[in-house]
Parts: C-alpha cells; structure tokens; sequence
C-alpha cells in the first residue's frame, strides 16, 4: 500500500508539471483554456476563474488540460479555440509539457546539490579493481586485483559509475574492454553476462569489484555465533589482510569467501595501533534473500562518502550536467531498442517504477528518491517528444508537416494514424505491464 500511495504522489507530480506547462504557455497564447483539473475523473470541488475551471478530481493522479477545441483536425469555431492559432503557437504549446519536466528535474537535481548531495567517494573516482572473483567474465580477461580499468565500451578513463551504467546498457553482448597491469595497458574484450538479464545484473558476478576505499575494511558490529565474534573480533577492528590480501570492502571480502568455499582464514586485525593474528573458518549461513554464502558474521563502517552544498551557480550547473548525462543515456536506451542491442523487456511499467520509487524512498538521505524523480521526469518528457501520434512529439511532427506544405493534412488520413497510433500505445503499455508482472515471478508461484 505504501508503495502505490508513493507512486501516486510521484507520478502525479511529474503529470501534473507536465499539465501545468501546457496550460501556462496556452494561457501566454490567448487559448481557451476550459479545464485545469488536479486529479482524474469526477470533479470533486473547484472555483471557475474567467473561461478556466480550475478543479480537485476524484482520482489523484497527475491531472489534465482541456483547451477549446484541442481535438485533432476539429474545425475552429471561436478565436480562442485550439487550431485557431498558429501553427506555431500550438508547436510551443505541446512543446511546453516536456520542456516544464525538463526544467522540474533541473529544480530537483539544483536543490540536491545546494543542501545535502551526498555520494559515495569510490563512484566518480578512477575505475581501480579491489578483487576478482574467480570463474567470470572478467577473471577470463586476465584482470588482476588493483589493476585500473581505462576503456570500458566506449568510455576512456571510465568512472565505476560509467562501467556500470555501460554494462547495463550491454547486457549479454561484448564490449572493449582495457586495463593497466604491471604499468602495461592490455586491451581485450569483456562479456557483459547477466542470466537473469538487467534487472539481476551485479557487479560481482560480472567480476568488476571496485575499490571502495584505501583503508582496510572496518567492524561496526558483530553477528552473534558468528564466527568473527567467535574467534574474538571487537567493534572498530580494522581487517588488514584475509590470507595476506589486502581487500577494501564488504563486496571483495565476501567474493573472497566464496572462492575458499568455507576454507578456514588466517586474517591480520589493526586494534589500537597493534597488530593481532586470528584464525577463523567462514559459516555458511543466511544472505537475507533465501540464499546462503559464507560469512563471518559483522556489520561495516560504510566507505566514505562526499558531501556537496554547492552555492547556486554551481549547483545549476551540476545539475545540468546530471540532467545531460541521463537524457543522452535515455535516448542511447531508445536508440539500442530499434536495433535490438536493448531488450524490450528491459524496460519498466507502473509497477517496476513503483518498485523503484519504494526502494529508493527507503533508503536514507534525499538523494536516491530526488535522483529518481528527476530521472522520471526526464523519462516522461523525451517520451512525450517521441514522433509518435496522440504524443506531444507527433503532434509537433504533423504541425511541421503541414507549415512546410502550407496546408492541413487530410482529416481521414489524421484520424486513421491517430487510431492505429492509440492500438499500439495501448499495446505496448500492455507489454509493458506484463514485463513487471513476470519480474515477479507470479507465475511461478502458481505453478503446482
């Protein structure tokens, strides 16, 4: 329940900024604005203001516009109707949803960075591996722990958080990859393996552990009959080396255990400015999501994070940057799908977003949940721009058609693209349901 209540709130943000650009630029036009409507459905109450009923529907989500003679190829019949004005009056009119979603995450994303942007050091620093598991795709590269890597796909110098994003856009497909051993660059290439497709993708099991910090990993607690509280492990003990490796996070340490299959660990702990020797045999035991791995049993200090307040010219530009990098991402994702690089399947619907938007308001701090309303809201504005009709996109196409040959186009012909244009929205929209439903393994779960 929450998370429907969550997703409304979401959606019906971004819809409603959405409306909102509309109605303004309409307004700027001199267009009969008849409905400004916040919600779906039955009015519920409102107030009448000149020629606008400005009114709080039934259903909360989002909301709409309704303009005077708005409907496609309606003759006009009053100077304020809709296709009375210009062409390219109604241009910046269905221009302006978009471009008000577009400047929605540029707000968000400009208000993150001037009080509390708060990220994670190792993310936007140099790709250096801390640990390669064994049997991977990347192990079969020759990648060595500690090695940088410097061209992944068709990044140089990549960030851990552009090795990310460009493997989620390879899923199962090669990729160039590059990396520095013993000072000598090797260049080779990586598979992007990923069974359960994008949505179970990890970094580990593709092999690419990154090295989250320079110091060693750090005890916060200690998990009763574990075997680190068994063996005397104390609180703020640092683990300087498992087997005389040096590994700097949770992820490389637990990769490690695994590839010993439970084999008993000679590590090295820093308490108080001494060195102490311990022993201990990993345990299998529970992860949390009905797997077991082998464990020791503590919780960790996080790795250090970066935390920004920016003053706002500053901010406006980080945020543009934010907002450049995932618009190009968005339209990369599209362009990958016509040519079938990127799964449909890939794609979310209500209840994936919904997932997301649940997740993400859990976590702490602002950051993952504005995050992912900016990118929300970008996602809805460069879907709208798509040519396609009954999209704000294909009625700025049909708009330009007709300036360039000066006339309307035939109404018949509108009429028909319109229709078979609606089928395939609704097809896809159903496809898209059904994309989220089979994530949940719901027809698994009925099966005998």
């Amino acid at each position: 329940m929450s998370a429907i209540i969550q997703l409304a709130i979401v959606l019906g943000i971004m819809v409603l900024v959405h409306e909102f650009g509309h109605f303004a630029v309409a307004k700027l036009c001199g267009i009969r604005v008849e409905v400004f409507s916040i919600g779906f459905g039955k009015r519920l109450f409102g107030y009448r203001r000149g020629d606008t009923d400005y009114r709080v529907s039934l259903l909360p989500l989002g909301g709409y516009v309704k303009m005077s003679g708005d409907n496609p190829g309606e003759a006009p019949t009053d100077p304020g109707d809709f296709n009375a004005h210009p062409r390219w009056q109604r241009i910046l009119v269905a221009l302006a949803g978009p471009f008000a979603n577009f400047i929605l995450a540029l707000a968000l994303m400009t208000g993150v960075s001037m009080l509390h942007n708060e990220v994670q050091e190792y993310i936007s620093g140099p790709a250096r591996t801390d640990y390669i598991p064994a049997s991977t795709p990347a192990s079969r590269t020759g990648i060595h722990s500690g090695d940088l890597v410097v061209h992944y796909d068709t990044v140089e110098n990549p960030t851990w958080d552009q090795v990310y994003i460009r493997s989620l856009l390879n899923i199962n497909q090669t990729v160039a990859f590059a990396y520095i051993h013993d000072g000598k660059r090797i260049d080779t290439k990586l598979f992007v393996e990923s069974k359960g497709g994008a949505d179970n993708f990890a970094m580990d099991r593709l092999g690419l552990i990154p090295k989250m910090q320079n110091t060693p990993v750090q005890i916060d607690s200690l998990e009763p009959n574990m075997p680190a509280a068994r063996a005397g492990l104390q609180p703020g003990d640092q683990i300087a080396t498992i087997d005389g490796l040096q590994l700097h996070s949770v992820p490389a340490l637990l990769s490690y255990l695994q590839d010993q299959a439970g084999k008993p660990a000679s590590l090295t702990i820093l308490r108080g400015g001494q060195t102490l020797p311990i022993e201990l045999t990993p345990q299998l035991a529970e992860v949390g999501d009905g797997t077991k791995d082998y464990r020791i049993g503590f919780r960790p200090v996080q790795p250090p994070v970066k935390v920004q307040r920016l003053p706002f010219p500053q901010a406006v530009a980080a945020s543009w940057d934010f907002n450049k990098k995932n618009s190009a991402l968005i339209v990369e994702v599209l362009k990958r799908m016509f040519t079938r690089q990127v799964s449909v399947r890939s794609l979310s619907g209500p209840i994936g977003i919904g997932q997301q938007i649940h997740m993400a308001a859990a976590m702490p701090g602002w950051m993952p949940i504005i995050g992912l309303m900016a990118n929300i809201s970008i996602n809805l504005a460069i879907f709208n721009l798509l040519p396609i009709p009954i999209l704000d996109g294909g009625m700025i196409l049909f708009l330009l058609v007709e300036s360039i040959i000066r006339r309307d186009l035939d109404q018949q012909l509108k009429e028909r693209v319109y229709r078979v244009a609606f089928v395939c929205i609704l097809i896809f929209a159903v496809m898209v349901i059904f994309n989220d439903l089979s994530k949940l393994n719901l027809f698994a779960r009925l099966k005998p």
